[in-house]
C-alpha cells in the first residue's frame, strides 16, 4: 500500500478523492490527510496566479517537509459572464461561509442571461525522493443554477448545474459527482498515469 498525502485539512476533500480512486481501481493508495502527519491546521498561503501554480506550491511544500509522495489540488468555478471570474480567488471570492460566497456570485451575475460555467481542477503530484512532478487537469461544464439547491458537497455545488443534468451538484449527490466533477476528472487522468507509472517500476 502507498501512502500519499494530500495537501489539505479538510476531511471530507480526503474521503472523497479516496472514494473515487476507488471507482478507478487504485486500491494500492491510502490517502492521508495533515492531520496523519501530525500538520494538522498547517496551511500554505496560496500565491500563486494559476490553479498549477497554487497546487504545485502546496505539493511542493509538505512533499520537502515531510518527504511523503505529494498530491495537492487546487480548483475554482470560472463564470463567463463575469469573465471567468471568481477562478483561483473562488476561496476567497467573498469573506464568511461558502454560502455567502455563492450568494455574491448570484448577486453578481444579477441581470446577466449567460450563465454558462465550468468547474476547473489541477491536482500536482510530486515525488520527493525522485525529484519527480506530474500534472493533472479536469474540467466539468455547466449552468449557474437561479438560486442555491440541494444539501449534498460543498463551496459552490449547490449553484451549478452539470451539462446533461436538470439538477445541482449538491442535489445529484456523491454517486454522481464522483464520476463527473472536475476533481473526478482529474483524478482520472491521475489513475491512468498511475497504473502506467506502477508497471514501469515493477518491470
Amino acid at each position: 500500500m502507498t501512502e500519499l498525502l494530500l495537501a489539505t485539512n479538510n476531511g471530507g476533500k480526503a474521503r472523497e478523492i479516496q472514494t473515487i480512486l476507488h471507482h478507478l481501481g487504485i486500491e494500492d493508495i491510502k490517502i492521508l490527510t495533515l492531520s496523519d502527519v501530525h500538520l494538522s491546521g498547517f496551511a500554505v498561503e496560496e500565491t500563486g496566479h494559476t490553479y498549477e501554480d497554487n497546487a504545485t506550491l502546496k505539493a511542493k511544500t509538505l512533499a520537502d517537509k515531510t518527504r511523503h509522495l505529494t498530491i495537492a489540488d487546487d480548483s475554482g468555478i470560472e463564470v463567463t459572464a463575469l469573465g471567468h471570474k471568481p477562478g483561483v480567488y473562488s476561496a476567497r471570492y467573498a469573506k464568511g461561509s461558502d454560502t455567502d460566497r455563492c450568494h455574491k456570485l448570484l448577486k453578481e451575475l444579477e441581470g446577466k442571461e449567460d450563465r454558462s460555467a465550468k468547474f476547473v481542477c489541477v491536482i500536482v503530484y510530486i515525488d520527493p525522493h525522485g525529484n519527480e512532478r506530474h500534472v493533472f487537469h479536469g474540467e466539468c461544464k455547466g449552468l449557474i443554477a437561479p438560486a442555491l439547491q440541494g444539501t449534498h458537497g460543498f463551496g459552490y455545488d449547490p449553484l451549478f448545474v452539470p451539462e446533461g443534468y436538470h439538477q445541482t451538484m449538491a442535489e445529484l449527490g456523491s454517486d454522481v459527482k464522483d464520476q463527473i466533477s472536475h476533481r473526478a476528472k482529474a483524478l482520472q487522468a491521475f489513475a491512468t498515469w498511475w497504473k502506467g507509472h506502477k508497471k514501469v517500476h515493477e518491470t
